[in-house]
């Protein structure tokens, strides 16, 4: 059976006063939490500072982005993968809708940062989804496939082992819209069934994570789907009793 996976999506949200906060609120109520694995992912700024503040336990640091060039160089701005992973991060978001539209990423961009990111050790939870124009034109699977291929041309299946996929219907994200249980469990069996195509065990061992709108009011039908292995969290990661929430949820699960 695959753990469920819940990852806060902490995005350009915070302060020193706030991370601080908001970790420590975490850390002492996740310990209650079972048979799920959690992480948050900060602004880079406070990586650091969150990492203090959630001391020794089991949620684990994740970035946001990198930089699509390895090592180190003339980058100015830029975060290298080594930089978080040196930070103590597990985890990198790779391919966010938000980094596609509003910063010109393309497939071959994520499928080269998924490469970076597993060959620094660390895992990508590499996001893909359609918007709602794809959506309404029909396109959902022909877009989802070329972003997972994209990848899995870079990588080779086998990486696919440590790699996290996060479906995320951009028109669900920050609109308060969700795309119905069913209609998220239809893209993830779909999501499966493309890595199956290359390998069943390694596409049934796959984590897919959902990432639209997941709040506490829904997580639950949500992560009842057979292929929805817990979800990216974005604006209720911002409130511990509502993460809180999400987690307990995505545990419940898969105790059923």
């Amino acid at each position: 059976m695959r753990k469920p996976f819940v990852a806060g999506n902490w995005k350009m949200h915070g302060s020193k006063a706030m991370v601080i906060s908001l970790a420590s609120d975490l850390q002492a109520g996740l310990g209650s939490i079972k048979g799920v694995d959690v992480a948050v992912c900060p602004p880079a700024a406070y990586i650091d500072l969150v990492k203090t503040a959630l001391g020794e336990g089991f949620v684990q640091l994740g970035a946001q982005n990198i930089a699509n060039e390895p090592g180190q160089g003339a980058f100015t701005g830029e975060v290298s993968v080594d930089m978080v992973k040196d930070l103590g991060c597990r985890y990198v978001i790779v391919g966010h809708s938000e980094r596609r539209t509003l910063f010109g990423e393309t497939d071959l961009d994520v499928a080269r940062k998924t490469a970076l990111v597993l060959d620094a050790g660390l895992t990508p939870i590499l996001c893909v989804g359609e918007t709602l124009a794809q959506r309404e034109a029909e396109e959902t699977e022909a877009v989802v496939a070329a972003q997972i291929r994209a990848v899995l041309n870079q990588v080779g299946v086998v990486a696919f082992e440590n790699v996290v996929v996060a479906y995320e219907p951009v028109w669900a994200i920050g609109t308060g819209k969700t795309a119905s249980p069913e209609q998220a469990q239809a893209v993830h069996a779909f999501i499966r069934g493309l890595v199956a195509e290359q390998d069943e065990a390694i596409a049934a061992r796959l984590i897919i994570q959902y990432g639209g709108s997941v709040k506490p009011d829904n997580a639950a039908v949500l992560f009842s789907q057979p292929d929805i292995d817990g979800g990216l969290i974005g604006g209720a990661s911002l409130n511990a009793v509502d993460f809180l929430a999400i987690c307990n949820a995505a545990g419940d699960a898969c105790s059923e």
